[in-house]
């Protein structure tokens, strides 16, 4: 794994407080920005959901990148990354609500998390190519990176985990923590500024 990546990698549950803080300090939130923001982090948030529920705690490792299954499930079969898709609409449906440094700070929170990621996702998918071979090959050449496609990719041959929703919420637990205090938080400061 480079350097680079692997300071991402590692970090990456750590790389949004930066953001966070500014988002905090400089809140200016509507109630036009709350409710899109919200249902922007929300959809975020069930992206993410569906795919752990899916990929379940391997999610969750910050060692290296690897996985015992080739996972073309659910949010998979539309696209490769569902979780950092997630993760990008979380942070921007945030930055919406906060509507700080409005759209200067998200617009830099974008960028960042775009390299961010192009980094991650190039270390993992050379594990997954060296790991799956042409099955993995195949899905590149049918599903995108991190822009969605309609209909759900197919292929027979390749086994799967069961989908478990239990265990998807057992591995999401600390980012919906994350979610419902950075949101309640930035509802409340808007609240508490206006009345």
């Amino acid at each position: 794994m480079s350097k680079t990546a692997n300071k991402f990698f590692k970090y990456r549950s750590y790389t949004p407080i930066p953001f966070l803080i500014i988002m905090l300090l400089y809140e200016n939130a509507n109630v036009w920005s709350l409710i899109l923001g919200f249902i922007i982090a929300l959809k975020g948030e069930f992206i993410r959901f569906w795919g752990v529920s899916w990929a379940g705690s391997e999610t969750r490792t910050t060692g290296s990148v690897g996985g015992t299954y080739l996972i073309i499930s659910g949010p998979f079969a539309h696209v490769r990354n569902p979780l950092y898709v997630g993760n990008i609409l979380i942070y921007l449906g945030l930055g919406i609500m906060s509507f700080s440094i409005f759209p200067y700070l998200q617009i830099a929170a974008l960028i960042f998390f775009f390299v961010q990621y192009y980094y991650i996702i190039k270390e993992e998918e050379g594990y997954l190519r060296k790991t799956y071979g042409k099955d993995y090959e195949d899905y590149t050449k049918s599903v995108p990176s991190l822009i969605p496609r309609l209909t759900a990719y197919k292929a027979e041959n390749v086994e799967q985990p069961p989908f478990d929703s239990k265990e998807g919420l057992k591995s999401e637990k600390r980012t919906l923590q994350a979610f419902a205090i950075v949101s309640i938080t930035i509802f409340l400061i808007w609240y508490i500024r206006r009345f």
